[in-house]
């Protein structure tokens, strides 16, 4: 069994875009892969409803602690008198991956994100052993924001993969290149850079996103 975590360097960042684009692009080239989808756990509008629509997902599967309140998952849960089950998270996350090829998780957020009053999705990424991609916004600001977020995976000792750019807004290969040049990044940060992501108008047209996929260099990550 194999699983691959999708997380960030923020909230926004294409953590959902890139996580459908592996899917639609693993559905369509390798249709006998048992592929899911996990997102351990939710707080405010979630992912859930989208994923099941676009690949007939049972939701429940995908997200198994979801709390309305638009906040980080321990407040979010004391505003509605629970505790963050990470119990109920995992037994949920090792059903759905003993039955799948491979399990892409999303994150919630960016690796620093907390999920209880002391645990972060880094932690979660070290104790669940899971190999993690980053997805970073090209955008003013993004060199430092994916510095420290790598330096957080290695003081946390997350297996980092790569990093993916991902264009959140129409942009040009110019400013592309200004605003995250790739050489600067794995220089700074000796992890590979996977690939770009161009902005997408319509980020649910399966066709597309089968084909942003095919050009990032994950085949080695996600192809059983």
């Amino acid at each position: 069994m194999k699983s691959l975590l999708i997380s960030g360097t923020d909230t926004n960042a294409g953590k959902t875009v890139l996580t459908t684009a592996l899917f639609a692009y693993l559905q369509k080239y390798y249709p006998s892969q048992k592929v899911g989808i996990f997102k351990p756990l939710q707080t405010g509008e979630g992912d859930k409803e989208l994923y099941s629509e676009l690949f007939s997902l049972n939701q429940s599967e995908i997200t198994p602690l979801h709390f309305w309140a638009p906040l980080a998952p321990p407040i979010a849960a004391e505003k509605e008198g629970k505790t963050v089950d990470l119990k109920i998270v995992w037994q949920a996350f090792t059903t759905l991956q003993q039955q799948r090829d491979l399990l892409l998780v999303e994150a919630l957020g960016g690796l620093g994100s907390p999920i209880t009053y002391e645990l972060t999705v880094a932690d979660l990424a070290r104790d669940w052993a899971l190999p993690t991609v980053l997805v970073v916004p090209v955008k003013l600001g993004c060199i430092a924001q994916v510095v420290a977020n790598v330096a957080l995976a290695q003081q946390s000792k997350v297996k980092l993969k790569g990093i993916v750019l991902n264009c959140v807004q129409p942009i040009s290969e110019e400013e592309i290149t200004e605003l995250a040049p790739i050489d600067l990044i794995q220089s700074l940060t000796n992890v590979p850079v996977l690939g770009i992501m161009p902005y997408l108008a319509d980020a649910q047209d399966l066709e597309k996103l089968a084909q942003v996929a095919g050009n990032l260099d994950l085949g080695s990550l996600i192809i059983c």
